[in-house]
């Protein structure tokens, strides 16, 4: 006899249209009969394992990787278990596509490509009822929320609505890399505006069609958000990315101290290069401390990366004084010196007495750096030259050309194997291909944040912390560096592989767990284990046996 559902379950295409309930053709014969499903679906009852051949099956057979996004979103709406049985099944293959690189194809495209609305979209607009609208999302138990106002995107400039693709990738790559339970996960868009005429002009469109407000304002909305994300979701983590370089660096210094935050273009950022800095100074058996650091940039990033080696360079030892000065920032008009009169906030603590330069050559051999740091987006700014008197300087020179796309690096890895003779330890924003230099393969190493992010907001979710801080990030970035093995740092490898990420990232996580529990910073008993309790946790993509 067939067991009737109790009526506050729901049935038939309610189910199947609830990608959080939905199995598709694995529903059993008895559940079939038992949540009115009997004739919508094929006869045929298959296992997860084999949606999942068909999918990928489905996934071979597109054109290109856009392709291949609009497909997996799509499955994401439809049966979100399958969507990540998916993901997991190959990170190293369906990471690059549901993020970074692809996502940025994905973000031009938007309205072009849009199925089905994910996550909250607010508008300046709503500012006094920010509240009203979150409490229209169903899950009342948000531990994060990645928000966006889509003002400056992947070396994309400000795409307004259109970076929604941001907050969504993101928080997938939460669970898919570290197995973050995604019921607890909100993507907002916070639409404010665009500078992008183009964007005004294209008739699909979706966000406002008007010029973002004056920093007061953009404070004023980011401030109601706040509130009211605290409001509705006490204790929510607030995700910040990709807002414009200075509201990013402004509203960072304001809520860090104040909420449970953090922002990844700039903290991300930073741990991922301290993680690969780490890596260079272990093979080299040096400390932070001891290095003279130079950068090509001084805007948020180079800003976010400076602050992280400070962080890292006091927690061996240095005050904070001292280790500022062992970090010189250059920009356009040339080196960051006390005597500049075009100073921000942010770059005033590392502006040194000295001499005004412009030229960089001249400065390098001027300060005599250890390591270069390229987040200018001037492509070929490392020059042959610039790069042969690190190599006369230092014996194993660390350089970081860390601009992307590709186009934008300021050398590139055959360059600068080349060039230093094969002692380089280089790392890269885009990934570079391999370099055959002097008998060796070099494996150049890719800066991505997808290898930090994961793990803060896994320790976070476990821990929960009141604050996030630097400490922290520097931490995770130890703990990244510490899983390059000796035969990756032969290659020169200078952060792990990915084909196990979620082992990966659960290591990171139980590191900065300890960190929390050890600062008694954590909201939460500590457990006995901390690797299993964190295991214990963990999202796996299966079935579950019961509706509703």
């Amino acid at each position: 006899m067939t067991t009737q559902p109790s009526a506050n379950v729901p049935k038939g295409y309610e189910i199947l249209d609830n990608p959080v309930l939905n199995k598709g053709t694995a529903f059993t014969e008895q559940e079939r009969q038992e949540y009115g499903l009997e004739g919508l679906l094929p006869p045929s009852v298959e296992t997860l394992d084999t949606q999942v051949e068909r999918a990928l099956g489905h996934l071979d057979a597109k054109p290109d990787d856009l392709e291949r996004y609009v497909y997996l979103i799509g499955l994401a709406d439809r049966n979100e278990t399958l969507f990540y049985k998916v993901l997991m099944s190959d990170p190293v293959r369906f990471v690059p596509i549901v993020y970074d690189p692809t996502v940025a194809d994905a973000c031009l495209s938007f309205g072009h490509i849009f199925r089905r609305a994910r996550g909250i979209y607010l508008t300046r607009d709503m500012k006094n009822r920010f509240a009203d609208v979150l409490r229209n999302w169903p899950a009342k138990d948000v531990r994060f929320i990645c928000v966006s106002t889509g003002g400056r995107i992947l070396g994309l400039g400000d795409i307004g609505a259109n970076g929604m693709g941001i907050p969504i990738g993101k928080l997938q790559l939460y669970t898919a890399c570290a197995a973050v339970p995604p019921q607890y996960l909100l993507p907002v868009l916070l639409d404010i505006g665009t500078t992008n005429a183009a964007l005004w002009a294209d008739p699909l469109y979706l966000g406002l069609r008007s010029e973002p407000p004056s920093p007061e304002e953009v404070d004023a909305i980011a401030e109601a958000f706040v509130q009211a994300a605290n409001e509705v979701f006490p204790g929510v983590c607030i995700h910040f990315e990709d807002w414009k370089g200075t509201d990013a660096m402004r509203l960072l210094g304001r809520y860090r101290d104040r909420i449970l935050c953090y922002n990844d273009d700039i903290q991300g950022t930073a741990s991922i290069v301290v993680a690969g800095l780490t890596t260079a100074l272990q093979i080299k058996r040096e400390k932070f401390s001891d290095q003279r650091i130079l950068f090509l940039g001084a805007g948020s990033a180079g800003i976010g990366i400076a602050g992280m080696i400070v962080s890292a360079m006091r927690m061996e030892g240095l005050s904070e004084e001292d280790a500022r000065a062992r970090i010189h920032l250059t920009d356009v008009d040339g080196l960051i010196e006390s005597g500049r009169g075009n100073l921000n906030e942010w770059q005033k603590p590392y502006a040194h007495d000295g001499e005004p330069a412009l030229d960089l050559l001249e400065i390098v051999k001027t300060l005599q750096p250890t390591i270069l740091v390229g987040v200018s987006t001037t492509g070929g700014a490392f020059t042959e030259a610039v790069v042969k008197e690190m190599a006369s300087l230092n014996e194993r020179p660390i350089i970081f050309a860390l601009s992307n796309p590709t186009d934008r690096a300021e050398c590139s890895a055959q360059q600068a194997y080349t060039w230093t003779n094969g002692r380089v330890l280089f790392a890269a924003g885009v990934q570079f291909p391999d370099v055959e230099f002097g008998g060796k393969t070099f494996r150049p190493g890719q800066a991505n944040n997808f290898l930090i992010f994961p793990a803060i907001g896994l320790a976070v979710f476990a821990t929960k912390p009141d604050r996030i801080t630097d400490e922290m990030f520097v931490v995770a970035a130890r703990a990244v560096a510490d899983q390059v093995d000796q035969a990756g740092r032969e290659r020169g490898m200078l952060f792990p592989p990915t084909e196990n990420i979620l082992e990966m990232e659960v290591t990171t996580a139980a590191r900065v767990a300890e960190h929390i529990f050890d600062s008694g910073a954590a909201s939460v008993d500590r457990p006995s284990d901390i690797r299993a309790w964190l295991e214990g946790m963990l999202y796996r993509p299966e079935y579950s046996s019961t509706i509703g």
